[in-house]
């Protein structure tokens, strides 16, 4: 199972801020949802803790067990 920390992480696409400093840390076996509107950033969180996109600042720390 995966585990998450993610610290003050920030992505733009150009002058976008789409994620401000987010900070999020999942244990082994916990369940989450990320809901929001339209365009809230939803999707690119995802990627970004997935290692799909890259983000600007921040740590991602991924481990799996």
């Amino acid at each position: 199972m995966l585990h998450v920390d993610m610290q003050s992480v920030n992505k733009w696409f150009d002058d976008l801020h789409v994620l401000r400093d987010i900070t999020l840390e999942v244990e082994r076996g916990e369940r989450i949802v990320i809901c929001g509107p339209s365009g809230s950033g939803k999707s690119t969180l995802i990627r970004c803790i997935n290692g799909l996109e890259s983000f600007e600042s921040g740590r991602n720390r991924r481990r799996w067990d």
